[in-house]
């Protein structure tokens, strides 16, 4: 079922969305989405843009940005809204983790070989949207490569991400929740800032630091959750499409015991996620009382 506020979607300013933000305005508007957010990978060039194209089509649009992060060796996504997308901590955050991630991308190419699969920095380059020739890939980006390439058509690595699979809902993205994720095969850390760090660039841009997807960031660890909500957070996404009914139930019930924010998001990607809708976040509570909660109502 879709909902009418969606807080949590990406465009082409992360490494892993397909539209524009304008395209992405334009859809929330097809969607019936009356309250938007963008919240792009470490960035928040989309900002702008999107707020005026917005206000054109009678959207509510919050600024967004979902800073990646880390709370001891857990990596996490912070959710930061209502923040001062001008301010330079962004950009600078953004060039930061952009040369990081560079880096990264080179060593996740060789971890790729050692799984047997033989794959060039151009074909990664062909589909990468932020890469433009300097080498930036994610899991997804290395998914939608292998998957597209005819000589690994039947490599038995890959037949849960095809059609019929176990794994063909979302097949680049859980290509690389499977390979490339903390813990997996391909994975290589990332110097990210700490959560409180995180929280506290929000905060100084006047923005709500919001933990994102919890469920599926801390899935056999939701112990960990009493310890963030001590570290200044002011909400957490208890409705995302990676949260089925008991897990938001379980986030609903520890948002009301900290006293913390709730939001719902799609984390809407495109063709990465093409199982994942807009304002498909499965959310059950009033709209209004989630307004009510941002500090949007009239």
């Amino acid at each position: 079922m879709k909902y009418p506020i969606d807080l949590h979607m990406h465009s082409t300013c992360s490494d892993d969305g397909e539209f524009t933000p304008i395209q992405l305005v334009q859809a929330c508007k097809a969607a019936e989405i009356r309250v938007m957010s963008i919240t792009d990978h470490n960035s928040a060039r989309a900002n702008a843009e999107a707020k005026q194209e917005a206000a054109k089509l009678g959207i509510r649009y919050i600024s967004g940005i979902e800073m990646d992060c880390r709370f001891g060796e857990k990596d996490l996504h912070m959710l930061g809204y209502g923040i001062d997308e001008t301010s330079p901590d962004f950009a600078e955050m953004e060039a930061y983790l952009f040369a990081e991630e560079q880096q990264a991308s080179v060593a996740r190419l060789a971890l790729t070989r050692t799984l047997g699969f033989e794959v060039s920095e151009a074909e990664l380059n062909a589909i990468s949207n932020l890469a433009d020739g300097t080498g930036l890939w994610s899991g997804e980006v290395f998914g939608e490569v292998l998957l597209a390439k005819p000589e690994y058509h039947d490599h038995a690595l890959l037949r849960p991400y095809r059609p019929g699979g176990e794994r063909d809902d979302n097949p680049f993205v859980n290509f690389y929740w499977d390979y490339y994720a903390q813990g997996r095969p391909c994975y290589v850390k990332v110097a990210f800032p700490a959560l409180e760090e995180a929280i506290e660039i929000i905060h100084k841009n006047g923005g709500k630091a919001v933990l994102a997807h919890p469920g599926n960031n801390l899935k056999g660890q939701f112990e960990l959750f009493d310890d963030i909500a001590k570290t200044g957070i002011d909400g957490v996404e208890v409705f995302c499409s990676y949260h089925d009914e008991k897990t938001a139930q379980y986030f609903y019930e520890q948002a009301q015991k900290h006293g913390l924010i709730m939001t719902c998001g799609s984390d809407y990607h495109g063709k990465i996620k093409p199982a994942v809708i807009l304002g498909g976040s499965g959310c059950w509570v009033d709209p209004q009382d989630m307004e009510h909660q941002l500090g949007l109502s009239s």
